[in-house]
């Protein structure tokens, strides 16, 4: 029977995801014009999933869907050095009033395609042809991760339960080195 070799953790070689941070802060950000906090089950759907997986979040804050509000929020949140990862649902359809992804892109140092690639490929299994019509968006800038996701509550937990919790500790990792 071959003996197991002992893992030595100062090997840089391994399972990246274990190297990352394994707890972090996340700032949650709701763009609606019509949600109060008492509508915003998108924003309170994601806060329990980050909380629950152990992470600190700030928020959910909710702001207009106006450019420069976003963008506001977005600045506000990385004011705290601990906020490493700032999610944003709502307002990334095609509707005239859908402006969350010309605010958050041209803050955006790096575009994660992969992100909507996959997050469009799951909804598609969940909800067929109307995936089409979603332009979530994820990307670096800093030391950040930036996600902006759809205002549906379906859409927020499949984006962070398949994508978002499962790499951030990864992604971070990458910005840190």
């Amino acid at each position: 029977m071959a003996h197991k070799p002992h893992h030595h953790h100062a090997s840089p070689a391994g399972d990246h995801r274990a190297a990352g941070p394994s707890s972090t802060t996340i700032a949650v950000i709701t763009v609606s014009d019509t949600r109060g906090p008492g509508e915003d089950t998108s924003g309170a759907r994601l806060k329990e999933l980050f909380e629950e997986a152990g992470h600190r979040v700030i928020g959910p804050r909710i702001v207009p869907d106006e450019p420069d509000r976003i963008v506001a929020a977005i600045a506000e949140a990385e004011r705290d050095s601990a906020v490493r990862a700032v999610v944003l649902n709502g307002g990334t359809g095609i509707a005239r009033r859908d402006r969350t992804v010309e605010a958050l892109e041209p803050l955006l140092e790096r575009v994660l395609p992969g992100f909507g690639e996959l997050f469009r490929a799951l909804s598609f299994e969940e909800i067929g042809s109307a995936a089409l019509l979603s332009r979530a968006l994820a990307g670096v800038r800093g030391n950040r991760a930036l996600f902006a996701l759809p205002g549906s509550t379906t859409a927020v937990t499949l984006a962070a339960t398949k994508l978002i919790l499962p790499e951030l500790p990864h992604i971070l990792r990458e910005l840190d080195k």
